[in-house]
């Protein structure tokens, strides 16, 4: 079996590409970095660290790899040829590599007319139906029509901390032990795609979508602005503090009465992952920079994101949003000199004031959570360190 993955990152090569492998896949990445493909070619493997507490490396082979810049030709007949496609490039870079993925579904539907997925694994809601979107909006009548029909888009949620590390000049992808992958079966037309090891397929992914983007990513954020409030330079020397431990905790907690409320799910089952979520983001295997994991702090306060969107479903539930909106609130006291999305907040606070702020970067409408939340930035921007 064949798979294309695009995105030669930590997660492409540290997650994907390493579960794909180990299913039986004969993994091509495709990438921007041509030193990583180059290298890839060249050794035909590459090596991933488990951080266990063990030297635990995992060497991953026989794996290929395209340059996305110089090799569409090749990527077109890897296309045709392969069982799934796969990606992990950021949402924003959807655009770029949904031209090659029409030519090659294209190419590949004339030559044999199998079922194929494309699975999108980003940190965003509905990733696949994203692209798809972006795929079809470079064609049109027949050609949308067979892409349609033969083209799977399941939407998956995914959840792994990946880095990097230096190795020996070479830097390799260092991943925590705990994985999910979580993939929407009715979506799949392809039966290859479900016999991934280590996936889970399920009837209705928004439940597991929501969990992950309102406890794991939220609580990942929060401890990242909630750190820097405090002068901290990593996730985890903020979450080894009691005072921020308990804050990103009490988060967590409080977005999870939304998805008690809304799915059924048991508290006690709620309490036993969040605190598992705590654990891995306190990892001192891992050091993580408060800058890396707030960046793009204009995404991550949007309408549809992993802080403002539970603020606003509790709000509208009648539920308390005191830990949740005092996260929103560090987050625009949140100051990256390297991060334009940062620089950009800021700006527009010192020209228009917090109130306009947070109502133009979140698109609430509700006056009441609005004033909530700017009440708890006047309480927390004094201590914010810029």
């Amino acid at each position: 079996m064949k798979a294309v993955h695009f995105g030669a990152g930590n997660i492409g090569r540290g997650f994907i590409g390493s579960l794909l492998s180990e299913s039986g896949f004969e993994v091509c990445f495709v990438d921007i970095n041509s030193e990583m493909v180059d290298r890839l070619n060249n050794d035909k493997f590459y090596i991933m660290r488990i951080l266990d507490g063990e030297k635990n490396f995992r060497k991953i082979s026989p794996v290929t790899a395209l340059n996305s810049l110089t090799q569409e030709e090749e990527i077109i007949e890897k296309i045709a040829e392969a069982d799934i496609i796969t990606t992990s490039t950021g949402v924003h870079n959807m655009p770029r590599i949904a031209p090659v993925l029409v030519k090659g579904l294209l190419r590949r539907i004339s030559v044999k007319k199998d079922k194929i997925d494309v699975i999108a694994n980003e940190n965003a809601i509905n990733a696949s139906s994203i692209l798809k979107k972006e795929i079809l909006k470079l064609v049109s009548g027949e050609d949308a029509e067979i892409i349609e029909k033969y083209t799977g888009f399941p939407n998956s949620a995914i959840d792994r901390q990946a880095l990097s590390e230096n190795m020996d000049g070479t830097d390799i992808a260092v991943v925590e032990p705990y994985y999910e992958w979580v993939i929407n079966k009715p979506e799949v037309l392809n039966p290859k795609t479900l016999e991934i090891k280590g996936a889970a397929y399920v009837e209705d992914m928004k439940p597991y979508i929501e969990r992950k983007l309102y406890c794991v990513n939220a609580g990942h954020a929060t401890a990242a602005y909630a750190g820097f409030t405090a002068g901290c330079s990593t996730v985890q020397e903020a979450l080894a503090k009691e005072n921020i431990r308990d804050f990103v905790r009490n988060t967590m907690k409080e977005n999870a009465q939304y998805l008690i409320k809304e799915y059924g799910i048991p508290e006690d089952e709620m309490n036993e992952y969040i605190e598992k979520t705590l654990k891995r983001h306190g990892n001192t295997s891992i050091s993580d920079s408060v800058f890396r994991v707030g960046r793009s702090p204009v995404r991550k306060v949007g309408y549809d994101e992993r802080l403002t969107a539970p603020a606003r479903k509790l709000h509208n539930m009648g539920l308390s949003v005191d830990y949740i909106s005092k996260a929103i609130a560090l987050a625009f006291c949140f100051y990256n000199p390297g991060d334009e999305e940062s620089a950009e907040i800021q700006n527009y606070i010192e020209k228009h004031g917090i109130k306009e702020a947070v109502k133009h970067f979140t698109k609430l409408e509700d006056e009441e959570l609005t004033d909530i939340i700017v009440k708890k930035y006047e309480t927390v921007i004094s201590t914010c360190k810029k």
